[in-house]
C-alpha cells in the first residue's frame, strides 16, 4: 500500500532535491570549465568565451603536454610513489593490524592506545624535518615513503575488519597445524578483498596527490612528483623549467591557461579512469570496516 505523503513533506523533498542539485553543480561546473578549457582555442581562452563548453574544440594543449618532458618526468616519479609507496603502506598495514585484531596478543591495548595517540597529537613539521634530514633521506624518493609508511586511520579501519572474521576460521586453521603467516596469506587476505580495495585506493591517492612532503623534502626537479610540477606550473606557467622538449615560440603562442588546464586535465585522468572498476568493492570495504560486530 502506498503512503500519502503531507504537503510539507513533499515540499521537503523537493527543497531537499533543489539544494543537493545547487550543490552538485558548485562542484561539477568547475571541473568541466576545465575540461572545456583545455580543448578549446588560445584565442577563445584569452578573450574568456569558454564556459562549460570547448569553443573551437582543438588538442593543440594536450600536444605540447604530450610532448613536455618535464611532465613525463613528474609522472614517471607518482607513479613509482603510487606502485612503490602502496605496496609498501599495504604489507606495513596488513603485518600490523592481523596481530592487533587478535585479542590473545599481549598488550595490544596499549599498542592501539599508541597508535589513537598518533592520530590525536601530530608531530610538529620542524622536528619532521629534522628527523628527515637526520635519516638522509632529504632530496630522496624515499622522503615521500618512509615517513608516511603506516596510516594510522587506514589501520584502525583494517583492524575492525578483522575482528569481524570468524575466530572459528582461524582455530580450525591453527589445529591443522597452519602458522599465523600462513592463516594471513590463505584465510584472511582472500576474505579481505573489500577492505584491501579500499585501503589500496586510499593509500594510491594519496600518493598521487603528494604535495606538501614533496614540497618541504624536495628540491631537485627531476624529483618532482606531478602534483608540485603542477603547482609550479600555476605559479608560473612561462617559466622555462617547466617546459622540455617544446620549443619556446610554440609555448608562447599557446595560452597558459589552456596548458594548465590539460597537464590538471592528464593527470586526473588516470585515478578518474581507475576509479569505476573498484567502486563497489571501495564502498562495501568503507562499510564493512566501520562496523564492529
Amino acid at each position: 500500500m502506498k503512503i500519502k505523503s503531507t504537503k510539507l513533506e513533499r515540499l521537503f523533498d523537493v527543497s531537499n532535491v533543489a539544494f543537493l542539485l545547487a550543490m552538485s553543480a558548485l562542484v561539477v561546473i568547475p571541473i568541466l570549465h576545465v575540461i572545456a578549457g583545455s580543448f578549446s582555442s588560445t584565442n577563445a581562452l584569452i578573450h574568456s568565451k569558454v564556459f562549460i563548453w570547448p569553443v573551437d574544440f582543438n588538442l593543440d594543449n594536450f600536444a605540447l603536454v604530450i610532448q613536455n618532458e618535464t611532465f613525463w618526468k613528474s609522472f614517471r616519479v607518482s607513479v613509482f610513489l603510487v606502485i612503490v609507496g602502496t605496496a609498501v603502506n599495504m604489507g606495513l598495514t596488513m603485518l600490523t593490524s592481523y596481530p592487533l585484531s587478535r585479542k590473545y596478543l599481549m598488550g595490544r591495548r596499549y599498542i592501539l592506545l599508541l597508535i589513537v595517540f598518533t592520530m590525536i597529537f601530530q608531530a610538529p613539521m620542524v622536528p619532521n624535518y629534522l628527523l628527515v634530514n637526520d635519516l638522509g633521506l632529504i632530496n630522496s624518493i624515499w622522503s615521500l615513503i618512509i615517513p608516511a609508511a603506516l596510516n594510522a586511520f587506514n589501520l584502525i579501519l583494517c583492524i575492525t575488519f578483522f575482528r569481524s572474521l570468524p575466530e572459528e576460521l582461524f582455530e580450525a586453521a591453527r589445529i591443522d597445524g597452519m602458522s599465523e603467516y600462513g592463516i594471513l596469506w590463505k584465510i584472511v587476505l582472500p576474505l579481505s578483498l573489500p577492505i584491501t580495495v579500499t585501503l589500496l585506493l586510499f593509500y594510491a591517492v594519496q600518493h598521487w596527490n603528494s604535495y606538501f612532503s614533496a614540497l618541504i623534502y624536495i628540491t631537485d626537479r627531476d624529483l618532482y612528483p606531478l602534483q608540485l610540477y603542477m603547482y609550479n606550473l600555476l605559479a608560473d606557467a612561462n617559466a622555462i623549467d617547466n617546459f622540455r622538449g617544446i620549443s619556446a615560440e610554440a609555448v608562447m603562442d599557446t595560452s597558459p591557461q589552456g596548458l594548465q588546464m590539460a597537464t590538471i586535465v592528464v593527470a586526473t585522468a588516470p585515478i578518474v579512469m581507475i576509479y569505476p572498476f573498484i567502486q563497489k568493492h571501495f564502498i562495501k570495504g568503507a562499510m564493512l570496516g566501520s562496523l564492529k560486530e
